[in-house]
């Protein structure tokens, strides 16, 4: 369609930002849950698209830059909920007991909303200028293209939309049993002892493990594969063999404390080194393309009349206004987070500042830096637990060397709120570097598609709002229900149960250790040495070309997750590597390219793998309400006791019976 007529078509309306607020709220809680559980969220681009063309279909008027504003702010509000990667952490420790609406609000759309400002001076370099493939953004416009297409657009999304709700009812289905019914065990573990070292061989049946380990691919699985063989083939069992159990522990327990305690702080050095490799490997490109769009964008009008529709960006002085105003929406949250902390009013204010400064500074440099990496790996690949893990480190080391909290320092319950005051600021650095990484590549969606682009960023803005108020109640909703680990809100509650919220788990230890100065520095300093000889590895496979890669992330990734998680991954992408190599034969056979032969059997995949997300995320989200109505933790429990064991042998047999069905649903028929 040529530009002319995409002029007269309308973009940004009433019903789309409806239409992308109800969307928001099923992918956000989705992916807060998800994130909570097992340290993981996923892109929703593309099924939010999906979903906006089946829906505005039934009215009138509805077209391709319409539902491209619908993708753009549902993406946006999924991203954001990248900030349960840390927040968490404040409950943890005890700072927080639940989520305060206000302050939890304000953090996610001010540093939300400053990510969107930081990346709009980068779009004409990055985006349009630049080569970097974005390949989400691109796979998010083809759908929009195909599904709006006159010849059999309507035909494709129906066949979309019918692939995520299959996949979200397979995966509600077999969350229902197993988590509220209690019919099917969630995860199968067997434990063996050679002499005094413990070995666990893992199994986990999480059906939106395997959809997002389906879209990381099979190189980023055997990656995470050799990273739990790291944790829990070599590092668990020589240290539980040269570690004194006490007595009457179980292995399970005593092997788990070591991972926890020792092991998973490895993982930690790993992904840290990972992130700072990323940024050293991207700094001179990065540099280059920011100054030639700051240079761009100084010397043009971005909002005036004479520019195209499509190179039109958000006025310069609306920019500087909205920064200003979530500047000023920062100081006013660190002020009412500060506002009961023992401290001088000379004090307050200088932390106040301090907090200000590093979120809006370091902020521009990780919006940079994550506006790069998406276009060069895409959005779901870029390490945002990484630059959390460094953005922690340098806050409390900053605090520390500045000399700002030692009044703090001196008293256990100071020392608490240091440890808060590092976490809280960082939360502000993820919000941003996390919605930076989502917004670029939106950007190209709508490059591709004749978008203009400052209505897409209004449309990230009001997705940043819409999350930010999603996040908060959802929550609360989760900690009543399930509670965090190590911090349960009632007694009596199954600790098993309990969300790991692996990242924050781990930012909090590390802050908590960098201010009582007992962080384990060993464990972190192996992981980083580990890290940079995987980095060596890395480098010469790809010099040898081929497929064969080695990503340092994700074997960090391997590590420091829990194990029946890693392995849940790992399966995902042997069965997208298993499908692949399928329809490899059939193209051979036929005669046919083969990536035009898969280009749909992968969509598909993309879409089914979204609903396994989708489905087991909103049961989990639903059985929260539920538990928190009841106060029960199982309330729907079915299973007798002692049922546990044939659980697990009937939570196996349903669980490789869906991943068949997930195969044959995306493989085209002979």
């Amino acid at each position: 369609m040529h530009d002319n007529k995409l002029a007269d078509l309308p973009e940004l309306t009433l019903r789309g930002m409806v239409l992308g607020a109800l969307i928001t709220v099923v992918f956000t809680a989705s992916n807060v849950y998800l994130g909570l559980k097992v340290g993981l969220t996923f892109s929703s681009a593309i099924p939010a698209a999906v979903i906006s063309m089946a829906v505005l279909r039934l009215f009138a008027g509805a077209n391709i830059l319409e539902n491209n504003m619908v993708q753009t702010q549902a993406s946006a509000a999924g991203t954001l909920s990248s900030i349960i990667f840390i927040l968490p952490g404040l409950v943890m420790m005890g700072h927080w007991h639940g989520f305060p609406f206000l302050q939890t609000l304000g953090i996610c759309a001010a540093g939300g909303m400053l990510g969107v400002m930081f990346s709009i001076p980068l779009r004409r370099a990055m985006v349009v200028q630049g080569e970097l493939p974005y390949p989400e953004g691109v796979a998010a416009a083809e759908i929009l293209r195909v599904g709006s297409s006159d010849a059999d657009g309507g035909e494709e999304t129906r066949r979309g939309l019918h692939d995520i709700l299959f996949g979200g009812a397979l995966s509600a289905g077999f969350s229902l049993a197993a988590s509220g019914l209690k019919v099917f065990a969630e995860n199968m573990n067997l434990w063996f002892s050679a002499g005094a070292s413990v070995l666990r061989l893992p199994v986990g049946f999480s059906l939106a493990l395997v959809g997002a380990g389906y879209m990381i691919g099979i190189v980023s699985g055997i990656a995470i594969l050799i990273g739990l063989l790291i944790a829990w083939g070599i590092a668990v069992p020589y240290l539980t063999a040269v570690t004194p159990r006490e007595a009457g522990t179980a292995i399970s327990a005593f092997a788990t404390g070591i991972w926890s305690k020792q092991v998973r702080f490895m993982g930690a050095g790993m992904i840290g080194v990972a992130a700072v490799w990323t940024l050293i490997t991207l700094l001179r490109p990065m540099v280059e393309g920011v100054k030639a769009s700051l240079s761009t964008f100084s010397r043009r009008r971005p909002g005036g009349e004479g520019a195209d529709r499509t190179d039109r960006d958000m006025p310069p002085g609306w920019i500087i206004a909205i920064s200003l105003a979530m500047i000023a929406l920062l100081a006013v949250v660190f002020a009412s987070f500060l506002a009961e902390a023992p401290v001088s009013p000379a004090l307050f204010a200088g932390l106040i500042v301090y907090a200000v400064l590093f979120a809006f500074i370091f902020g521009f440099l990780v919006a940079a830096a994550c506006g790069y990496m998406a276009g060069l790996i895409g959005s779901s690949s870029s390490p945002i637990s990484g630059i959390g893990i460094v953005a922690v480190i340098l806050v409390s080391l900053l605090l520390l060397a500045s000399g700002a909290v030692d009044p703090l320092l001196a008293t256990p319950q100071g020392g608490k709120l240091a440890i808060a005051i590092a976490l809280f600021v960082t939360a502000a650095i993820i919000a941003v570097a996390a919605i930076a990484n989502d917004n670029l590549q939106d950007l190209k969606t709508g490059q591709l598609v004749g978008a203009t682009p400052w209505r897409q960023q209004v449309a990230l803005l009001v997705g940043c709002v819409v999350g930010a108020l999603i996040i908060p109640p959802v929550l609360n909703l989760l900690y009543n229900a399930y509670g965090f680990t190590g911090a349960l809100p009632r007694e009596g509650m199954d600790a098993a149960q309990a969300l790991a919220a692996p990242q924050a788990t781990l930012m909090t230890a590390i802050a908590t250790g960098i201010f009582t100065r007992e962080l384990n520095w060993s464990m972190l300093a192996i992981g980083v040495a580990l890290g940079i000889a995987l980095i060596i590895v890395d480098g010469l496979l790809a010099r040898r070309g081929g497929v064969a890669r080695l990503p340092v992330l994700a074997v960090g990734i391997g590590i420091y997750l829990p194990p029946v998680v890693s392995m849940a991954l790992f399966f995902g992408a042997v069965l997208g590597w298993l499908i692949d190599r399928a329809l490899r034969r059939r193209a051979a056979a036929a005669t046919a390219d083969f990536d035009a032969y898969a280009e749909k059997p992968r969509q598909r995949g993309i879409l089914v793998a979204s609903g396994l997300i989708v489905g087991e995320s909103l049961v989990g989200v639903l059985l929260a309400a539920v538990i928190g109505f009841t106060g029960k933790d199982a309330p729907l429990a079915l299973a007798p006791a002692g049922f546990e064991g044939i659980g697990q042998w009937l939570g196996l047999a349903a669980f490789l019976l869906i991943l068949l069905a997930f195969a044959r649903r995306i493989m085209p028929s002979r």
